[in-house]
């Protein structure tokens, strides 16, 4: 019988607050971390989008490697040290070789970049010596990797908005596989500068801030028209039972299953079939049947085609299992790397509370997505045993992560 891999420190900043407490109060409250953002650059057309700010000065954080930090590894230093605090890593009966850490990003260093590029081509100004290692895609896991004094497995993963999720699952396959004792994992992003949300404004996915920012991401609504874009961090420690309790740490909850497919058919279209796919895979690996799910965190960005390829792909694999489900994209905003962290903290939240996340302003469901979207009548779950979330990417990666409340034995 293989050891279950567990989960013994978390922390995340976001939007929504700088501590697991202040993200629990939020999400019980439904209250938005999104605000408006007016990006006024010269030679395009000015925009009025919802954006998802954290509310924290990066500018004091120093670097183990004493190296200037982008504002995404900063946040990235923050959760991992909280997290393996609370995981107590720093004490004795840690073996250095067998920490790993596996982190994801879809964007790092995208900060700094920006601000490299209006430097050299606007200001006409030298660039720092340390850029390149400011901006690149492993900085946030070496300089984890630098506070923790961890010699394992050092990994970086780019998988856009899976980046996170993946990094969470292949780690709890190195556990599994004997090759690590304990991983730090999770994910980081920082994205919020002008040449960056000029981007994603391009692609014409990010909402319109409207009268309302903080009510502008609406996951599965018939009036969806985007998300807001995000920044943050989350991470956890997971580790092998057996490891936990040598080292007398309680563990907070069972990571019990991953499943990753690519769509292979499209860069940007989401594909239902390679979603079903890692769901089924995700189950497959955790042991359990669809009906043993009791929430699943959507990947749910308020996009047309996006939500309705997740609904589609829910309901191929639950059929007549009316499984709750909500996005909770409409409060954090969208976090691409670091989202899957963060959706499984959120979800792992509900195993630890009993209460579902409500699916945030929804005033008018669309006819065609047929999911049990969780409403406020509906968020008491005192059964709630195992959780899924979900991340669905641009490239066509899917992840999929399931968490399950601990055993008595």
């Amino acid at each position: 019988m293989r050891d279950d891999v567990v989960i013994t420190g978390l922390d995340q900043i976001s939007s929504l607050g700088l501590t697991i407490p202040e993200l629990d109060d939020a999400i019980s409250a439904v209250r938005s971390g999104v605000s408006a953002y007016t990006l006024d650059l010269e030679g395009i057309d000015s925009a009025h989008v919802a954006v998802s700010r954290v509310n924290w000065d990066s500018s004091k954080s120093i670097a183990p490697s004493k190296v200037p930090m982008d504002r995404g590894t900063a946040l990235a230093l923050r959760v991992a040290e909280r997290a393996a605090a609370q995981a107590q890593l720093a004490a004795e009966g840690i073996d250095a070789q067998r920490l790993g850490i596996y982190w994801g990003s879809g964007m790092a260093g995208a900060h700094t970049f920006d601000h490299s590029c209006e430097m050299l081509y606007a200001q006409h100004r030298r660039l720092r010596p340390t850029n390149v290692v400011t901006t690149m895609p492993n900085a946030p896991a070496a300089e984890i990797a630098l506070l923790l004094q961890a010699q394992g497995a050092c990994l970086s993963f780019a998988c856009a908005c899976a980046s996170s999720a993946v990094a969470i699952g292949e780690a709890m396959h190195a556990i599994r596989s004997g090759r690590l004792d304990v991983a730090v994992v999770g994910g980081s992003e920082s994205m919020l500068s002008p040449g960056v949300i000029a981007s994603w404004q391009a692609m014409r996915v990010l909402a319109p801030a409207g009268e309302t920012p903080a009510a502008a991401c609406k996951p599965f609504d018939v009036h969806r028209s985007g998300f807001a874009l995000g920044e943050g961090a989350a991470a956890l420690v997971i580790e092998s039972r057996q490891h936990a309790l040598r080292r007398g740490v309680q563990p907070l909850a069972i990571l019990s299953g991953y499943g990753t497919s690519s769509d292979g058919m499209h860069i940007t279209n989401p594909d239902a079939g390679g979603q079903m796919r890692a769901m089924r895979a995700a189950l497959q690996d955790a042991g359990l049947q669809p009906e043993d799910i009791g929430y699943i965190n959507a990947h749910g960005t308020a996009t047309q085609a996006g939500d309705l390829a997740e609904s589609t792909s829910i309901r191929g694999v639950f059929g007549e299992h009316a499984v709750p489900v909500s996005s909770t994209k409409a409060l954090h905003g969208h976090l691409l790397g670091a989202g899957g962290a963060l959706e499984l903290i959120i979800a792992l939240r509900s195993l630890a509370t009993h209460r579902l996340p409500v699916a945030a302003h929804l005033s008018q469901p669309d006819p065609r997505v047929q999911l049990r979207l969780v409403s406020p009548s509906d968020a008491d779950a005192p059964q709630l045993s195992h959780v899924m979330s979900n991340a669905f990417a641009f490239g066509g990666t899917n992840a999929v992560l399931i968490a399950s409340a601990c055993r008595l034995t």
